[in-house]
């Protein structure tokens, strides 16, 4: 007989999150990386010769952090850092052809990672519990008195107007 506790919701979605990152880590592995790690990468596929302010502040990282992440993949041979050209004071990071290639891998993972979550689940299932998520990142942000970032819609268009045309969540 299941406990109250492992009927909740906050529970599930805690031990869940939980298995996605095992997963994901597992699979980082295999392309010879560490979680958080592919978030440089990425940021670095998408504008390159970012400063270290710039990745701390999208990783919403300490500028520490940030530069040890940087050090791990630079020593790996994945990026470099160099002095920018109107102020030498002035660090950017860049990808190296090795770390780009690398970038593109991490799609391969995340879009894995998303077909295994996913299994078992039609278009319907997979946009209702997304837009369940967004509501629920909502109500904590609220809470918390923080923002959330409402501007990432689904790949597919599902946003708060097609949800008129769904039952009620």
């Amino acid at each position: 007989m299941k406990d109250g506790f492992e009927k909740k919701i906050g529970q599930r979605l805690q031990h869940t999150a939980r298995l996605q990152r095992a997963l994901a880590a597992r699979r980082l592995q295999e392309i010879g990386l560490f979680p958080g790690q592919e978030s440089v990468l990425k940021l670095l596929a998408d504008t390159d010769g970012r400063t270290m302010t710039e990745l701390a502040a999208a990783l919403k990282v300490r500028p520490p952090t940030a530069s040890k992440t940087v050090g791990r993949l630079s020593a790996q041979g994945l990026l470099v850092r160099r002095a920018s050209e109107g102020d030498a004071r002035l660090v950017r990071v860049y990808l190296t052809d090795e770390g780009r290639t690398r970038a593109g891998a991490i799609d391969d993972i995340w879009d894995s990672l998303e077909g295994t979550m996913t299994a078992g689940l039609d278009g319907k299932d997979r946009k209702r519990l997304r837009k369940l998520l967004r509501k629920m990142e909502r109500n904590l942000s609220t809470e918390l008195g923080t923002v959330v970032n409402d501007t990432a819609e689904d790949a597919d268009g599902a946003d708060e107007a097609e949800g008129a045309e769904e039952e009620t969540v």
